[in-house]
């Protein structure tokens, strides 16, 4: 970001002012984000039980749809499987439907073995954004460590997304052990995506040839725009046939890293900074689940969550100042 490029004389860059020019329409989105209105189409009343299972085994009696509604309302209202069991449970019977209500046991297993819900292509080329984060398993509240201190050390995973930039949709999530690097999941994340991808963007941890490797294999066309390190060096071949990273590294050494920045629209990044607060504003900074399949299958319905919520309307905003 321009701010940390220049951090010995940011008390001298003025913060930049916006305006909302849809005010109207975003709140009443945001209204509409914290309605208790709940309806069940046909569709999923007549999907809400299990089909027949013709393979030997045990019958299910719920559906993944009504697994994931209910998950859905948890992640939401962030509440525990009992208390999601009787929030569904009071939903049917207001609405007068006859449906049979998961329990929190049902809940719980189920989610371990969950059809994950797959985000909607766009029909475009996207602006990739990706970045990471780290998420609660557990351990002593900050209320606890603050005046007792702990002894065990909190234990955590982390959250790779990344997002269109156009849209503000997160296109692609995975979920890891704390100990992997963020450039080791870009392949992961690109076999998510189903639209073309125009460019890619992230900070100085995705700085590494596999990064470049899996984009060049994947969208050979598009842009790879990541900061190379400070003491970043070109290859061997940068004056016959330059890298994309050799590029960059170029035209920092010519420019200047602030004029880089703003030249290939590093600032977008920010975008990306601003989901992941969102994702930690709206469903929490933990994960509730056990299991990593319970775990990735919260994830994914987090990120539905999320996208749903962005459709009922976002805000567009100009520079004013």
């Amino acid at each position: 970001m321009p701010h940390k490029a220049n951090s010995a004389r940011r008390h001298h860059i003025p913060r930049p002012k916006r305006r909302v020019i849809n005010s109207a329409e975003y709140d009443a989105a945001l209204r509409q984000r914290g309605s208790l209105t709940v309806w069940f189409t046909e569709e999923a009343i007549a999907a809400w039980k299990a089909a027949p299972r013709t393979t030997p085994g045990g019958q299910p009696c719920y559906s993944d749809l009504a697994i994931t509604t209910a998950l859905m309302l948890r992640a939401v209202f962030h509440l525990p499987l009992r208390q999601t069991e009787g929030l569904v449970g009071s939903i049917l019977q207001r609405l007068g439907l006859d449906l049979p209500v998961p329990d929190h046991t049902t809940l719980g297993r189920r989610a371990r073995t969950l059809a994950l819900p797959v985000p909607r292509a766009t029909g475009g080329a996207i602006h990739l954004l990706v970045d990471s984060t780290g998420l609660k398993l557990g351990g002593p509240g900050e209320w606890l460590i603050e005046k007792h201190g702990t002894k065990k050390r909190r234990s955590w995973k982390k959250l790779h997304i990344g997002m269109d930039a156009t849209t503000g949709r997160i296109v692609a999530a995975t979920l890891t052990d704390r100990a992997v690097d963020d450039a080791a999941q870009v392949g992961q994340l690109l076999d998510q995506e189903t639209d073309p991808v125009a460019a890619f963007m992230g900070d100085g941890a995705y700085d590494r040839n596999g990064v470049y490797a899996d984009m060049q294999a994947r969208h050979p066309e598009a842009a790879v725009i990541v900061p190379p390190r400070r003491d970043a060096v070109p290859s061997d071949t940068a004056e016959t046939a330059p890298t994309p990273r050799d590029r960059h590294i170029q035209q920092i050494a010519e420019t200047g890293r602030l004029n880089w920045q703003r030249d290939n629209l590093y600032n977008l990044r920010a975008l990306v900074e601003a989901q992941i607060g969102r994702f930690k504003r709206v469903i929490g900074d933990a994960l509730r689940s056990h299991s990593d399949e319970a775990q990735a299958a919260e994830i994914a319905i987090a990120v539905e969550v999320l996208n749903r919520m962005l459709d009922l309307g976002r805000p567009k905003s100009v520079r004013v100042a």
